[in-house]
C-alpha cells in the first residue's frame, strides 16, 4: 500500500513492506546425537520426602528427590520447592539421564546458594506415590511422601553432573553410576518474515514498526566440537565448584554416542564428590540420633492415641554401650611377639598382637603389658569383632597417650600358641608373623583403632562400622569415625573400602600391617623403634623344630 499526501508543503511517503529473512540461532546445549530430541523420560520431578525406616519416629530425616530429565523448566520448579522449604536445607537424591545444560548449570548453582548436600540416589516410595492422584493414605502422618533412598541402579548421566558438582557435600556410592559425555550443540535455522512500516522524507527513509508476520523452519544442525566460549565456561563453573577440570576433558574427550562411567576413585581424585559415601550418609535415619541432630531431621510429634508408643525408653543398646560377647571369642589378651625371618635375623620387628573380645578389663590389661617394655613403643596389631564401648574407649585413649601405631591384621604364631597351656614364650616374647588377610576389625573395634599415631588396614583386612551412641565421646578421636558410623542404618553393619577410611582420617595411608611388622622394615633408615637386635646364637637356640 502506498499512500501520498502534501502537508506544509513537504512531500512524503509511508510505505508498507514485507521482507523475508534466514536467521539462525542456537538452542540451550543437549545431550544427544540423534536428529530428533531423544526420549529421555518425564521430566524432573522433585518432591520431599521423609524416611519410613522402622523406628524412626518421631524424629526422622527428610530429604528432596529430584527423579527425571532435566529441561529447561527445572530450575524453576526446583526454586518453587525450595521456597515450600521456608528456609529449611535438605539434601537432593537425584536420579537422572540428563538434558538441558543450561537448565544443569542453573540448577547447580542454586544447590551452591542455598548451601545443599546432593547424593545420587533413588527413592522408593511407600503409601502415597508422586504421580498417584487424590491419595489419602499418608493423611494425618505429618508429611505427604514417605519412602526410602537407596543407590542400586541409580544414574547422573550427561548434563546431570553439572548440576551434581553445585552440592555441598556430593556422594555417589559404588552402586550408582555418573557418566559424561560431549555436549550436543543444535543450531536451529528459523525464516521470518517481517512487515514494516516506513515512511521516506526528504529521500530518506524513517521505520515507524517492525513486525514479525510469519515464522517457518528452515532446518537445524548439530556439532560435537566445544566451542572455546563455552569451554571457558564451564571451565569458570566446575572451578567455581571446587570440582578438578579431569571433569571436563573427560566430558571432551567422549562421543557423544557414549557415557563415560566415572569410578569412584576417579570421581574422588578429581574432587567431584566430597567422600566415597553413598546416598545412606545423607538419609540414614542414624542421621537424628546424633548430637546435634542432622539439618535435615524433622521431628513430628506423635498422635495421642500412640503417644504412649513413642514414650517407651528407648532400647538398652543406646543408653549402655555394646558389650556383647561372643561365645567363640574369648576376651583381649595381649601378648609380645617377635617376626622370625632370614629377612631380618638379627634385627627383627616386635609388636603387641591384640585379640580377642575387647571387655571392661581391656584396657587394664593393655596398661600392664606396656609397664613391661617400659618407654619401648611398639606397634599394636589387632584383631577384633568388638565388644564393650566403653572398654575399646579407654583402651583407645591408653593407645593415644602412649602415641601407638595400631594395624588391623592377625597374628600367626609359630611353634607356640599364647592360649596353649604347655606354651611358654622365651623372655615373654612368641614368635610369629601378621596376616591382613583374614584380620578383623568390627563394632567397638575401630574406636581402638582410632586412637594410633599410624592406623593402617589393609585391603585385604575388614574394617565394620555400625551405630552404637556415646558420639560425644568417640568424637574425641576425630571427626571421621563418626561420620562412618552416622552413614549406617541403624541395626546394620557397613564394612568400610580402604579408600573411604583413607578419605575420612580412619586411617593414615593405604599400606597393611606389613608397614610395621614386615621382615624388611629394619632395613630401613633410620631404623623403626619396634626393631630389635637379637644375637645370632639366641635366634638358633629358639628356633622352633618346625614350621
Amino acid at each position: 500500500m502506498v499512500s501520498w499526501h502534501r502537508l506544509n508543503g513537504q512531500a512524503w511517503w509511508m510505505v508498507i513492506c514485507l521482507a523475508s529473512f534466514l536467521v539462525m540461532g542456537h538452542a540451550a546445549f543437549a545431550a544427544n546425537t540423534k536428529k530428533s530430541a531423544p526420549d529421555l523420560g518425564p521430566t524432573m520431578r522433585f518432591v520431599v520426602v521423609r524416611s519410613s525406616a522402622p523406628g524412626c519416629e518421631p524424629t526422622c530425616p527428610e530429604w528432596i528427590s529430584a527423579e527425571g530429565s532435566i529441561e529447561a523448566g527445572t530450575p524453576a520448579l526446583f526454586k518453587r520447592t525450595l521456597k515450600g522449604l521456608g528456609g529449611r536445607k535438605l539434601p537432593v537424591v537425584v536420579d537422572s539421564p540428563g538434558g538441558n545444560v543450561e537448565a544443569a548449570l542453573a540448577l547447580g548453582w542454586l544447590l551452591r546458594k542455598n548451601k545443599l548436600d546432593i547424593a545420587v540416589g533413588k527413592t522408593r516410595f511407600t503409601g502415597c506415590q508422586p504421580d498417584a492422584k487424590d491419595c489419602k493414605e499418608n493423611d494425618g502422618k505429618g508429611a505427604r511422601y514417605f519412602g526410602n533412598a537407596y543407590a542400586g541402579g541409580a544414574i547422573c548421566n550427561s548434563a546431570c553432573p553439572l548440576m551434581f558438582a553445585g552440592g555441598i557435600k556430593r556422594v555417589v556410592g559404588q552402586w550408582a553410576f555418573l557418566g559424561v559425555h560431549q555436549i550436543t550443540t543444535t543450531y536451529i535455522r528459523t525464516k521470518l518474515q517481517y512487515r514494516t512500516t516506513y515512511r521516506v522524507v526528504r529521500g530518506k527513509k524513517k521505520i515507524l514498526s517492525k513486525k514479525i508476520v510469519a515464522r517457518k523452519n528452515a532446518g537445524s544442525y548439530k556439532t560435537y566440537e566445544m566451542s572455546k566460549s563455552v569451554e571457558k565456561r564451564l571451565a569458570a563453573y566446575l572451578n567455581e565448584m571446587g570440582v578438578g577440570q579431569a571433569v571436563l576433558e573427560t566430558m571432551k574427550n567422549t562421543p557423544a554416542s557414549t557415557i563415560q562411567q566415572l569410578t569412584p576413585y576417579d570421581m574422588l581424585q578429581a574432587k567431584l564428590v566430597t567422600s566415597l559415601d553413598a546416598v545412606d550418609l545423607l538419609t540414614a535415619p542414624t542421621l537424628c540420633n546424633t548430637d546435634p541432630v542432622a539439618a535435615n531431621c524433622r521431628e513430628i510429634p506423635a498422635p495421642a492415641s500412640v503417644v504412649v508408643a513413642y514414650a517407651k525408653p528407648a532400647p538398652a543398646a543406646s543408653v549402655e554401650p555394646e558389650t556383647g560377647q561372643r561365645a567363640d571369642v574369648g576376651d583381649m589378651r595381649f601378648v609380645l611377639v617377635r617376626g622370625r625371618s632370614f629377612l631380618c635375623d638379627p634385627n627383627c620387628p616386635e609388636w603387641i598382637s591384640a585379640e580377642g573380645m575387647i571387655s571392661a578389663r581391656t584396657p587394664e590389661r593393655l596398661r600392664q603389658l606396656l609397664d613391661t617394655i617400659g618407654d619401648r613403643r611398639l606397634p599394636v596389631v589387632i584383631n577384633s569383632p568388638g565388644g564393650d564401648v566403653l572398654g575399646a574407649l579407654a583402651a583407645g585413649r591408653l593407645i593415644r597417650e602412649r602415641k601407638l601405631d595400631v594395624a588391623v591384621a592377625r597374628t600367626d604364631f609359630i611353634g607356640c600358641e599364647p592360649d596353649k597351656a604347655d606354651c611358654t614364650a622365651e623372655d615373654g616374647v612368641y614368635v610369629g608373623l601378621t596376616i591382613d588377610a583374614s584380620g578383623a576389625c568390627g563394632a567397638a573395634c575401630p574406636i581402638m583403632l582410632a586412637g594410633g599415631a599410624r592406623r593402617l588396614v589393609g585391603p585385604r583386612a575388614q574394617l565394620t562400622v555400625h551405630p552404637m551412641g556415646l558420639e560425644q565421646r568417640i568424637k574425641t578421636f576425630g571427626p571421621g569415625l563418626l561420620v562412618a558410623m552416622r552413614s549406617v542404618p541403624a541395626s546394620r553393619h557397613r564394612q568400610l573400602e580402604p579408600e573411604m577410611m583413607l578419605k575420612v582420617g580412619l586411617t593414615t595411608g593405604l599400606g597393611s600391617a606389613d608397614e610395621l611388622t614386615g621382615p624388611t622394615i629394619c632395613k630401613s633408615q633410620p631404623v623403626p623403634e619396634n626393631c630389635r637386635i637379637v644375637s645370632t646364637s639366641e635366634v638358633q637356640a629358639e628356633a622352633p623344630v618346625k614350621l
